[in-house]
């Protein structure tokens, strides 16, 4: 038995009743907590597939968990059994389902409007739980995406109305429909209007209205075109309300209007790399001033420093092994958190004398015959008098 799609002919369906066809124990491959599969006479629940996933809801006491076309037969996933012969009632997570159908109708109105301006064809789409992709066959521009993004609100905002069809083979050879199918046999067709013409089988809002606010987020280069992420209705409002309290964060933080985050940001760049700019001078005029200060030994030479940083103190490192007979160690830390080193020799062998320095002084590094580095957990005290 083929059960009945009622989502083809009323997309704003929202709960139904049905008879149980089957109820059997779930399969190997089948979704995580679902333990039935369940056959209906007839369904509004959409089964993933043309790009997005499942509808989810209830069957009397039972959550569905994911739909499933398989085999021409629509499976639903649900925790708990119901008894065949049984009539149930089905209902929608209805806010799940509006938020697909305003996102998966935005884009066909969007790719629509990109085929007849611009010859593009959309060879991808996804629409997800967090995002909405839409894969197009040549490159858009960004002002190009943003002429495209008005056009469809203009439409939005005429509420054109969103007609569903079924045209006999015939009829559809005749017409110029986007994603041309082989198979036009019970072929659905979803026009919008003069903007889009299309062969699709999921629900669609019954006007562009209710489409609510189309938002193209950003686009990327991908597989010689372009994959554009978009957002709609209260996607698309979701996403915006999260914008606005990230800029008033930023804008309270900068202590500057919202639509003067971006200034005020570019200035605390070039405040920020100006500072970095002194702090490279003036690490570079102590590390001379450390250099300077160096006295040849025969022994070794230990030193500690929590100014520098690990590029400033290799340079210490290789200053100093040049004046001392043994090793050249600098430590940068504490005696609470632990010690960071860097030893240096010149005579070689460091690879090996790692072992012993960590094992002695609770360490962890190693590197090349030359120089080791890593941390250590002693205190100073026993760092000098282990290598004195």
């Amino acid at each position: 038995m083929i059960t009945k799609k009622l989502y083809e002919t009323d997309g704003a369906l929202r709960e139904f009743t049905a008879q149980v066809i089957s109820c059997v124990p779930a399969r190997k491959a089948a979704p995580k907590d679902a333990a039935f599969e369940i056959i209906l006479s007839q369904t509004a629940f959409f089964p993933e597939g043309g790009g997005q996933y499942a509808d989810s809801g209830n069957l009397g006491n039972a959550s569905v968990i994911d739909v499933q076309e398989i085999d021409g037969e629509i499976i639903h996933y649900t925790d708990v059994p119901l008894p065949e012969g049984a009539e149930v009632m089905g209902l929608l997570n209805w806010e799940e389902r509006l938020r697909k159908m305003q996102n998966h109708s935005g884009e066909h109105l969007i790719s629509g409007i990109v085929h007849k301006q611009f010859g593009y064809d959309n060879v991808g789409f996804h629409l997800g739980k967090d995002e909405v992709t839409v894969d197009f066959s040549g490159i858009l521009t960004d002002a190009e995406l943003r002429f495209v993004e008005y056009i469809a609100n203009r439409v939005v905002a005429l509420n054109v109305p969103i007609m569903v069809s079924y045209p006999t083979p015939e009829e559809a050879c005749a017409m110029d429909y986007r994603s041309k199918l082989d198979n036009i046999e019970n072929l659905r067709i979803v026009t919008i209007g003069e903007w889009d013409c299309c062969a699709c089988c999921a629900p669609h809002v019954d006007a562009t209205g209710q489409i609510g606010c189309i938002k193209i987020i950003d686009s990327e280069n991908w597989k010689n075109g372009v994959r554009v992420r978009m957002l709609c209705g209260l996607d698309a409002l979701n996403d915006y309300q999260k914008r606005l309290e990230n800029t008033a964060r930023i804008s309270e933080l900068l202590s500057a209007k919202q639509h003067e985050t971006a200034v005020a940001v570019e200035r605390l760049v070039r405040n920020l790399q100006n500072e970095h700019t002194i702090q490279m001078q003036l690490k570079n005029a102590l590390l001379e001033s450390k250099i300077a200060q160096l006295q040849p030994t025969e022994g070794n030479l230990v030193l500690f420093d929590s100014l520098l940083d690990p590029d400033t103190l290799r340079k210490l490192v290789n200053a100093g092994t040049s004046v001392c007979k043994g090793v050249c160690a600098v430590f940068s830390g504490n005696d609470t958190d632990g010690y960071r080193y860097i030893i240096g020799s010149a005579n070689g062998n460091l690879r090996a004398a790692a072992k012993e320095y960590n094992v002695a002084l609770n360490g962890r590094g190693g590197g090349s015959d030359q120089m080791i580095q890593g941390t250590m957990m002693a205190t100073a005290e026993q760092i000098k008098a282990y290598f004195a």
